[in-house]
């Protein structure tokens, strides 16, 4: 075909379809009244939920603010789900609050976060481009239901310390809580009052027609009453502020590329926040639909998400994921298209250059207090309970995976939860493969169940039925069930049914091989039937066509029980034949 005869695209369609895309995605303006409403609620409550989760991750609050801002401009562009807000998470931060190269406090430590946010970015860049968006599905609930509430827990313990004014030297979040129960005069009791205050302020506000804001109005009052104490000359709840413990700014996020040579350091916890982030963004995909009604795609979802932490990684900024809470917020805001996002990110950055100094007045027991009050409300505990009513499996996969979530660190827990769920599903369905006896009925046709004979009889067939999945592990259980070939089974023929296999393990193969030699030796037969046509390439490439006899395998057909009879009856000539020549 010449270039005259290929299709062209015009300029005028290229522009009508980027057209479609922008209003699709972006709205007109029939939309922009509620974006902009629900973008500043969102932005606004960006700014203490982001110091608040930078505080959490133990890194400079501010970097999580860089997060939220860059996160959720990029992601508004990016992702496939349209009203998705990508922004810190607090599982994502207890994460990263147990990677000791974050924890320093230096430069070192900003430079290994950017490091962390990129790999996490290149990870599910990487994971949306080859199209893996269903590979979510394969984290058993199990490992979830175990994972989120022992994370609601870790913040609540993780503030502890910020809460009672008193820094514990012990190993972990769970004995730091102890230590300071058991330490009751070296709390700071004005902070204490500091966090109640503040949560009362936040539950009482939220039922008012604040709504959402009211946690914004209630860490500002809760910061406001030690500093008009301390005005009057009272120093009843001095407390510490943001100021103290770092310089707030007035500049957004400015690009710097970081030296990598933390990268290996790193993989493990980029490899959780992967996991972790992709299932939270795949949670919003999977219950929300587009303003045009389309469905969300998991994939493009990955790809958004990707791109925001690699943005975020060299503006200065936490790794980020889809987050529910902030996405069910813009909506119920009545937030309409990506546009709320973006409208989102310019309050973030507004506060930022035009509320510095506000913010470093911010009291940090304020943020741990709202911090505590959020991971209370992340516990599930209606979820923990049907779990572990589940059965065995699920609920000692949730139990293992919400005690190392609280006892060693999370990038850690994480892997070894959904590595155990593999190991405990594969051991389960190892012992699912049930193999029965199908005996006919002369006068009806159909089969009869029954449990298969412990001896291959001579002279007759025996048709089994094999349910279940064939692969290594199940070998054992599979083999054991078939009846074994005696000195008594002359003439005997095993007719094993394979309907609806697609595929068989090597080591199923190589049972099934020694399996029809060891009939072979007491002269009998192995035939196959309901066989498909992977299994026949296997069957022809290892051999076991050619050890069985073209007349023992029987491809599956449409009609369900015809290859059946196709074998009974090929066995049945040839047991005839072998007695007449004996």
């Amino acid at each position: 075909m010449g270039d005259s005869e290929r299709p062209r695209v015009s300029t005028a369609s290229l522009t009508r379809r980027a057209r479609t895309w922008a209003s699709g995605r972006f709205g007109d303006r029939t939309t922009v009244g509620a974006d902009l409403r629900a973008g500043t609620v969102l932005g606004l409550e960006s700014v203490p939920d982001g110091l608040a989760n930078g505080l959490l991750a133990g890194v400079n609050p501010l970097l999580a603010l860089h997060g939220y801002l860059v996160g959720t401009v990029v992601g508004a562009v990016t992702t496939s789900t349209v009203l998705m807000s990508v922004q810190a998470t607090g599982a994502m931060a207890v994460i990263i609050s147990d990677v000791p190269q974050t924890q320093t406090g230096d430069a070192r430590a900003q430079e290994a976060l950017a490091v962390l946010a990129i790999l996490t970015g290149v990870g599910m860049l990487a994971l949306g481009i080859a199209r893996l968006g269903s590979l979510v599905r394969f984290v058993p609930g199990s490992v979830l239901v175990g994972f989120v509430n022992a994370v609601a827990i870790n913040i609540i313990l993780s503030q502890v310390d910020e809460v009672s004014g008193y820094t514990s030297e012990a190993a972990n979040r769970v004995l730091k809580a102890l230590d300071t129960v058991v330490h009751p005069g070296q709390i700071r009791w004005a902070s204490v009052l500091v966090a109640a205050l503040t949560v009362g302020l936040i539950v009482l506000l939220e039922r008012t027609r604040l709504g959402a804001l009211g946690m914004v109005v209630a860490i500002a009052l809760g910061s406001a009453l030690p500093l008009a104490l301390e005005a009057l000359g009272s120093t009843l709840l001095a407390v510490p502020v943001l100021a103290d413990s770092v310089t707030v700014p007035r500049s957004l996020p400015q690009p710097d590329v970081p030296s990598f040579g933390l990268v290996v350091a790193m993989v493990v916890p980029a490899l959780s926040l992967v996991l972790v982030g992709l299932v939270q963004g795949a949670a919003i995909g999977g219950t929300m639909k587009n303003p045009d009604g389309s469905a969300s795609d998991a994939s493009g979802d990955f790809r958004g998400q990707g791109i925001a932490n690699l943005a975020t990684g060299v503006l200065q900024g936490v790794p980020v994921a889809g987050s529910m809470s902030s996405t069910n917020l813009v909506r119920a805001a009545g937030g309409r298209t990506a546009t709320a996002n973006l409208f989102a990110g310019v309050v973030i950055g507004a506060t930022m250059l035009l509320l510095a100094d506000v913010v470093g007045y911010i009291a940090m027991p304020a943020l741990g207090g709202l911090l505590m009050l959020i991971g209370w409300r992340s516990l599930k505990v209606d979820q923990l309970v049907l779990t572990w009513r589940t059965g065995p499996v699920p609920a000692t996969t949730m139990a293992i995976t919400f005690v190392l979530t609280l006892i060693i660190p999370l990038q850690y827990a994480v892997l070894v939860g959904v590595g155990l769920a593999v190991l405990l599903h594969v051991a389960r369905q190892a012992n699912r493969v049930v193999v029965k006896h199908w005996v006919f009925d002369d006068d009806r046709g159909f089969p009869t169940e029954a449990e298969p004979p412990a001896e291959v009889p001579a002279g007759e067939v025996v048709v089994l039925a094999t349910y279940g999945s064939l692969f290594f592990a199940s070998v054992p259980a599979f083999e054991a069930q078939l009846p074994r070939p005696v000195a008594t089974s002359t003439h005997g023929v095993v007719v094993l049914r394979l309907r609806a296999k697609e595929e068989l393990s090597s080591t199923v193969v190589t049972m099934l091989i020694r399996y029809a030699a060891q009939l072979a030796a007491c002269d009998a037969r192995l035939m196959l039937c309901g066989v498909t046509p992977g299994v026949r390439h296997q069957l022809d490439d290892t051999g076991l066509t050619t050890q069985l006899g073209e007349d023992a395998v029987f491809m599956a057909h449409a009609r369900v029980g015809l290859s059946v009879r196709e074998a009974v009856r090929s066995a049945e000539a040839w047991i005839a034949a072998s007695a007449a020549e004996a």
